[in-house]
């Protein structure tokens, strides 16, 4: 299988297996080392499964940015 072959199947990939295709390569290009790495992968897999699990709702960014904006302009 060649590259493009490669990438043609990936983007087939429902949406968490290509994120999880493309943090595994980013990974195999920069792998962590840190404790701050660790520190934020630990975060970032709390808040997916808080995500899918319901116990939290997700806030669009445009309507994160509205609010902040808001808050400057009072």
């Amino acid at each position: 299988m060649n590259t493009k072959e490669l990438i043609d199947e990936a983007v087939l990939l429902p949406v968490e297996e290509r994120a999880l295709v493309v943090d595994s390569l980013l990974r195999s290009l920069n792998q962590p080392e840190s404790e701050i790495d660790k520190n934020w992968a630990s975060v970032a897999k709390r808040r997916l499964a808080e995500m899918k699990s319901g116990a939290v709702e997700a806030v669009p960014g445009q309507k994160v940015f509205e609010n902040i904006w808001k808050r400057f302009e009072q």
